[in-house]
Formats: structure tokens, C-alpha cells, sequence
């Protein structure tokens, strides 16, 4: 199956309903980070998430989930263009003890100080658009009660969340009510509908949400359902990092750095501090860095292809 977002609207335009499923981009995503299992399945959920909600953006840029306190886990971020490019990450305090079954609430929100961040930033192509960044404090006990307080409080949209993590895959469900006519009758048959939306959806259960393709799961909860489906759009792990760009980075530190770091160790390896991914110059490599050519970064580059 491939990398993709589903979106669905009920025939009334009550409730808008979307599917996320995630297994090759989320792999390639966890290839170079080494994190604890309950921090993996914690930062699988918010991506989750994040992609349900970009998915809505109006504008070219990107949505940026983020988690922060004073637990083990510093900070989780995540973030999601608008056309479903992702990466994500996540720090730890240093010497962290995780238990593989420990909660988002002893993992980031020990003592009350947890944050949940939100923030629209909108790409160089929208000048005259503003970044927007929203915060409140983390409430409830996962990713998807955080959110669902969230777009409640602070966007005013009633909007409820199921959202499974694993090493190999991420799936989520999302059901928001849509804003109608307050007051009018066509308004009253929208709650009816939405609480019918919120009733059948409660009833999944988790093992569905984790194993059921998404098209079966919409089916199985929805079948009574008159359900527009609208095309799908598919997902794609991406983190703009690239030797080229640690190049230019060791570069700037200058060739006397270089070197002392050389006689201390082989090669010089540089992670992304973003996805994990590694980059190695040897000395070769190095020397090639600080010869007066301006094409020297690439044509010298003996692994860059």
C-alpha cells in the first residue's frame, strides 16, 4: 500500500473525515535515530497527526507539531508541508530512563510544565503572510486528547482523534465537524449528523485501527453512510539536510578546525541534528574543501554519488 492520506465528506457536509496510513516514509524516517521504543511510538503519533492536519493548510508552507517539558523527553517536533512532505525528531535529557510502556505525560510532563505547540509557517513564496504559533499547555494522556483540547480551545472546531504508532507503520483517523449556518434548520441536521459521525466512529477498536486497511476501516464504520470521497494524497519523508550543505558548514569552521579534529579520529562524521543522518568526509574529503575552486564542493566529493 502506499504512503497516503484519504479524505471523506459526509453527504450533508457536516463532518469531514480523513485516514492516514504511513509505512515506507516513517521507516526511512527512524533509520538514523536511535530512540526508546515508547519515545518512538510517542513521536510516530504526532506525525500522525501532524500529516491529518496539514493536509487542511490553505497555503503554501508547512504546520509544525510540537512537544516540550520536563520529563526524559525534552522536546518531540514534527513537521509537514502542505503537500505532505515530512520529518520528524526528538530530544532527550541526557542519561534518560524509559520505561517501553511509560505515558506522554511521565515522558514530557512530569511536574505540570508540558507545552503543546502549533505553529503555521508559511513558505517564502507568501511574503505578506505572517507565522502563527499557538501554545497551551499538554492535557491528556496521548497525542490525540492533546490535539483534540487543542483545536477545541484554541480554533474553535470540534474535532476527535485515533492514532496508532509502530516501527513499521502509522495510522490515524480524524473526524472534525465543519462549520455550518448557526440557528437554521440544515444547522440542527449537521449536530445530528456529527453525533451520529462521533458514535459510530467510538466504537473502533484499536486492533481495527492498527491492521485494517483504511479503505476497509471507513466501510466497517461508515457503511450506512452517504460518504464523498475525495482524491488521495500521498506522503513522502523529506528532510532538506545534504552532504553538500555539511560541506559548507565544515567549511566555515575553518581548516585549521578541520585538521585538529582529523588527528583525533579518522574521518570527520557529522549527523543531522534534525533526522539522524550521517556524513563522513575523510581526509581526502577535508583537503578538497579548502582548495581555492568554487565548484571544488561537489566535483570533490567522491561519495556524493
Amino acid at each position: 500500500m502506499n504512503d497516503e492520506l484519504k479524505k471523506y465528506l459526509f453527504a450533508d457536509r457536516s463532518t469531514r473525515v480523513q485516514t492516514v496510513y504511513v509505512e515506507e516514509a516513517w521507516q526511512t524516517g527512524l533509520e538514523h535515530q536511535t530512540l526508546p521504543a515508547a519515545v518512538r511510538t510517542l513521536l510516530g503519533e504526532l506525525t500522525a497527526a501532524a500529516i491529518l492536519l496539514a493536509s487542511n493548510l490553505k497555503f503554501d508552507g508547512s504546520l509544525v507539531l510540537q512537544v516540550q517539558g520536563d520529563g526524559p523527553v525534552a522536546l518531540l517536533v514534527v513537521e509537514c508541508t502542505a503537500d505532505l512532505n515530512i520529518r520528524a525528531t526528538a530530544s532527550l535529557r541526557e542519561d534518560a530512563v524509559i520505561a517501553d510502556q511509560a505515558t506522554m505525560q511521565e515522558l514530557i510532563n512530569q511536574t505540570g510544565q508540558g507545552r503543546f505547540i502549533v505553529v503555521l509557517d508559511p513558505s517564502a513564496h507568501n511574503p505578506h503572510m505572517q507565522p502563527y504559533q499557538g501554545i497551551v499547555p499538554l492535557t491528556g494522556e496521548n497525542i490525540a486528547q492533546a490535539l483534540e483540547d487543542y483545536m477545541l480551545h484554541s480554533e474553535q472546531l470540534d474535532t476527535r482523534i485515533w492514532l496508532n504508532a509502530s516501527d513499521h507503520r502509522l495510522v490515524g483517523l480524524l473526524l472534525q465537524k465543519l462549520p455550518g449556518q448557526g440557528g437554521t434548520p440544515a444547522e440542527a441536521n449537521v449536530e445530528q449528523s456529527w453525533e451520529r459521525a462521533l458514535h459510530l466512529a467510538a466504537t473502533i477498536q484499536p486492533e481495527e485501527l492498527r491492521d485494517l486497511h483504511p479503505q476497509t476501516l471507513i466501510h466497517r464504520l461508515f457503511w450506512e453512510e452517504e460518504l464523498l470521497e475525495l482524491e488521495g494524497l500521498s506522503i513522502q519523508w523529506h528532510c532538506p539536510c545534504s552532504r553538500e550543505k555539511v560541506a559548507n558548514m565544515l567549511h566555515m569552521l575553518g581548516k585549521a578546525e578541520v585538521e585538529d579534529i582529523l588527528q583525533e579520529r579518522d574521518v570527520v562524521e557529522i549527523s543531522c541534528n534534525f533526522c539522524g543522518k550521517p556524513y563522513q568526509f575523510d581526509p581526502v574529503d577535508c583537503a578538497s574543501l579548502f582548495i581555492d575552486n568554487p565548484d571544488n564542493l561537489q566535483s570533490g566529493d567522491k561519495t556524493l554519488h
